[in-house]
């Protein structure tokens, strides 16, 4: 039998308050913190873990997938590279873009894509370092817990629960990049949930008897569809990846979520046992590719590879197959329903054919960069469909972002 209980209602704290408000600490967030600081607001990131980096360094994905084309061509710039840079500061994990970064040839270029591995534990200290040098308040074991609307849809605060228990951040704008479209939920912004769902994994970092040398196992959830003209050239789509019998998650679900961990993670076990290895390090999160987006003011395809937008924000490459170009709309960051509130990194509204493409490392830092430097420029407020495209534009390209292929 169900039931229901009534919560007594009661007054919450306004334990903060700031201009921008990023929520979640992936790669679309803090590159959404970076770009925000950096244009004069006020900001503050919450992360329910007590890392940066999300997927890239707690999940263990620790692949940059490429900044160009495949054809020799860079498409993805601004904090999309810087981040790589950083990401590699120490020294890259394997795979380092000689090529590209040490002034090689076109030829080597195409051979070899703009690509890297990266340590985890490096690039997520790295990554908190920068935020607190710019002054970007981090918000650690803290999530999203509901929002607090205006009579026009406009968001003024944002329910919180951490350690000091349930409050609300005082906000002018807000940025999702949850990676599961947390807040715009809240919000009652219109969203979408990926249809086929994900399939389990768990990577994780082992040591062979007698080998020094770390790797890393890429244990499930590789997604390679076989009609897709996938790129066979690099590690990370190498016959090394191995899929987990299981049925697929939708991301957004708390019961569904754990037994997914726990399938994955029983795989996992059985995997170590049976290769005789020594776990070194395993996936911290679950590994969510795709769940829930904003439905924003567009919903941009797959078919607009090398097709001009006049409003984009900035490229990306398309990390399977050499060849596609996209340019990404800013109508993909935001509703009209919700005048103060932008969408980064998963979030943003894309066909679930374009999703696969910019649910990766370089889209989501070009698109958090994009939103975080929106809401500097409307950091007292303001509605952000009604943000001057060319001024914004203007104020990436300033910034090193590269907005149309050729």
């Amino acid at each position: 039998m169900d039931i229901t209980i009534y919560e007594a209602s009661r007054q919450l704290p306004v334990a903060h308050s700031c201009q921008t408000l990023v929520c979640g600490g992936g790669i679309a967030g803090v590159a959404a913190a970076i770009a925000a600081a950096r244009g004069g607001s006020d900001v503050i990131l919450l992360e329910r873990e007590f890392a940066l980096g999300g997927m890239a360094t707690l999940g263990l994905i620790t692949i940059y997938l490429p900044l160009c084309d495949g054809a020799g061509t860079q498409i993805s710039f601004g904090l999309a590279e810087e981040l790589l840079k950083l990401s590699i500061k120490h020294g890259a994990e394997d795979s380092y873009p000689t090529a590209w970064l040490d002034g090689g040839s076109r030829e080597n270029k195409i051979k070899n894509r703009y690509l890297t591995r990266f340590n985890p534990h490096f690039f997520a200290l790295a990554v908190e370092e920068l935020l607190l040098n710019l002054g970007v308040r981090i918000l650690y074991g803290t999530i999203a817990a509901g929002v607090a609307q205006n009579a026009d849809g406009t968001i003024s605060h944002v329910l919180i629960e951490n350690k000091s228990g349930r409050g609300a951040i005082a906000v002018k704008n807000v940025i999702d990049a949850t990676g599961d479209a947390d807040i715009c939920a809240f919000a009652d912004a219109p969203t979408a949930l990926y249809g086929t769902g994900n399939g389990l994994a768990s990577w994780y970092y082992y040591l062979e008897q007698n080998d020094p040398e770390l790797k890393l196992k890429m244990f499930g959830l590789a997604d390679i569809v076989p009609d897709r003209e996938y790129d066979k050239t690099t590690e990370y789509n190498s016959d090394k990846i191995q899929t987990i019998a299981g049925a697929r998650f939708s991301g957004v679900d708390g019961a569904e979520l754990s037994n997914a961990v726990i399938t994955a993670h029983k795989s996992m076990y059985a995997d170590i046992l049976k290769s005789g290895v020594v776990p070194v390090r395993t996936s911290a999160i679950p590994l969510v590719r795709m769940s829930r987006r904003l439905v924003g003011a567009i919903t941009q395809e797959l078919d607009t590879d090398r097709v001009r937008v006049e409003d984009s924000i900035g490229m990306t490459p398309d990390w399977r197959k050499r060849g596609p170009v996209f340019e990404l709309s800013y109508k993909t960051l935001y509703t009209k329903k919700i005048p103060n509130l932008l969408a980064a990194g998963r979030c943003i509204s894309v066909s679930d054919e374009l999703w696969d493409v910019t649910r990766v490392i370089p889209p989501c830092a070009v698109t958090g960069q994009a939103a975080g430097t929106a809401a500097a420029l409307l950091k007292d407020g303001g509605n952000f469909a009604k943000l001057g495209i060319a001024q914004l534009q203007t104020r990436l390209q300033l910034d090193g972002v590269v907005l149309h292929n050729g």
